[in-house]
């Protein structure tokens, strides 16, 4: 392979999760301009059916498939209906996942089980069938979105069951990292530090999250679209194949001071 085209992901086959808004479709069109074909999953199929052609106006092929990653059945869906449509499962980015805003003290455990379920176990069961499909032709690359706060914590904004979630993501990457490795399949995870999303939007309008980003940020900025971009493309391609079980903040510096 030559210099031109280590980052060359046509051919490949890609699934998105969480792709319906923010980071999601970022990460989407990212990989359909390296040239991927991509299965886009959310829960509002209406907004897929609209990436969608985006998506296919830059050239590659798109599956939008309805899917909330806390129903185990709707995750083997999506795998198996991509699978059936392009043939094979090269990439997986798990990006779908939530948040809850409550002093630890006072959080419900209704609260703590959908943070949990959502960015972990959501997380895992995507994993698992992915490689499942992977291990058949011993390729696969995962990329799990973590975030800055699964190795850090923060005295801010009290989001006990985000962090504690993010922190487990993190060990599972390696976890999974070592056990399919022999398999020819790659895990890493990606942290943002923060980033404009649906999860973010009001709150980074905020006078005094901005003050807080200016004290606390290196950059003293919160991450500009298609920072991430670079990054994951060099995690989803070829170029990346001794990386792996590890997790990388894209956070302005934010984890190292």
């Amino acid at each position: 392979m030559t210099s031109s085209n280590l980052f060359d992901l046509t051919g490949k086959v890609a699934i998105v999760t969480g792709a319906s808004s923010g980071l999601g479709v970022q990460f989407a069109k990212a990989l359909a301009n390296a040239g991927a074909n991509i299965t886009i999953a959310a829960r509002r199929i209406e907004k897929l059916e609209a990436l969608k052609r985006e998506l296919e106006e830059i050239g590659v092929k798109c599956l939008a498939v309805k899917c909330d990653v806390l129903i185990e059945d709707d995750v083997i869906n999506v795998v198996e209906r991509t699978v059936e449509e392009f043939g094979k499962l090269d990439i997986l980015v798990n990006n779908a996942g939530t948040s809850s805003f409550a002093p630890a003290e006072d959080m419900t455990g209704e609260e703590w089980d959908k943070v949990l379920d959502t960015n972990l176990r959501g997380v895992f069961f995507f994993a698992k069938h992915a490689a499942r499909k992977m291990k058949e032709r011993n390729y696969g690359r995962i990329i799990n979105i973590a975030s800055m706060y699964g190795v850090i914590g923060n005295t801010q904004y009290p989001v006990s069951s985000y962090h504690a979630s993010k922190g487990g993501e993190v060990n599972l990457t390696r976890a999974l990292a070592g056990e399919w490795a022999q398999y020819g399949i790659t895990v890493n995870a990606i942290g943002p530090g923060f980033f404009e999303s649906e999860m973010t939007k009001d709150l980074i309008s905020d006078d005094e999250f901005q003050n807080f980003i200016r004290s606390r940020c290196p950059m003293k900025r919160i991450g500009r679209p298609g920072e991430m971009d670079g990054l994951l493309i060099y995690l989803a391609s070829d170029n990346s194949s001794y990386l792996t079980g590890q997790h990388i903040c894209v956070d302005g510096g934010w984890a190292a001071v």
